[in-house]
C-alpha cells in the first residue's frame, strides 16, 4: 500500500523551512500532498493562491512523489479523500506543539486512520514564519533567503 501523507497549511508564502518538512517527509512516505487550505469567504492572503501554487510546483518540479492541492475542507475529509494515513507538521517551538496537539487530537476524532506526525524544524529554520516573511516583505525588505524560489521570476 501506498504510504501518502499530507502537509496541510495555509502556505502564505511557502518557506525554505517548509520546503525542509517535505523533503524530509519524502523520506518516510511514498508521497506528500502540499495542502494549501484555502476559504473563498476569507480570502485575506497576501500572497495569491495561484501565485504560490505555481512557485511550490516549480520548487517539486523534478519530484513526482510531491503534489501540490488546494482544498476548502476539513483535513481529515481531504486526507480521506487522497487515501493519506498521515498529516506532517513542523514544530518550531512549545508553542507550536501546543497548537498541533490539539488540533492533532480533533483530527484523530474525525479520522482514525490518520497519524500526526511532527518533525522538528531544523534550527537553521526555527525563526522563520510565514506571518513574519509577510511583514518584512510588506515594508520592501527583502526576504529571498527565506524562501525557496524567487518571488520574482514569472
Amino acid at each position: 500500500m501506498k504510504r501518502i501523507a499530507i502537509f496541510p497549511g495555509s502556505f502564505d508564502p511557502f518557506t525554505k523551512g517548509h520546503e525542509d518538512i517535505v523533503n524530509r517527509s519524502l523520506a518516510m512516505f511514498d508521497e506528500v500532498i502540499i495542502a494549501i487550505g484555502f476559504n473563498s469567504q476569507k480570502n485575506k492572503r497576501y500572497f495569491d493562491i495561484d501565485f504560490m501554487v505555481d512557485k511550490i510546483e516549480k520548487v517539486f518540479l523534478k519530484n513526482s512523489k510531491v503534489k501540490i492541492v488546494v482544498y476548502n475542507e476539513l483535513t481529515a475529509n481531504f486526507a480521506k479523500k487522497y487515501n493519506a494515513t498521515a498529516l506532517v507538521r513542523g514544530l518550531r517551538n512549545t508553542t507550536d506543539f501546543e497548537y498541533e496537539n490539539s488540533i492533532s487530537q480533533i483530527n484523530a476524532h474525525l479520522n482514525p486512520e490518520l497519524e500526526s506526525v511532527f518533525l522538528i524544524t531544523n534550527p537553521s529554520y526555527a525563526s522563520v514564519s510565514s506571518s513574519i516573511i509577510r511583514e518584512v516583505h510588506r515594508y520592501g525588505g527583502d526576504v529571498l533567503d527565506f524562501l525557496p524560489y524567487d518571488l520574482n521570476d514569472q
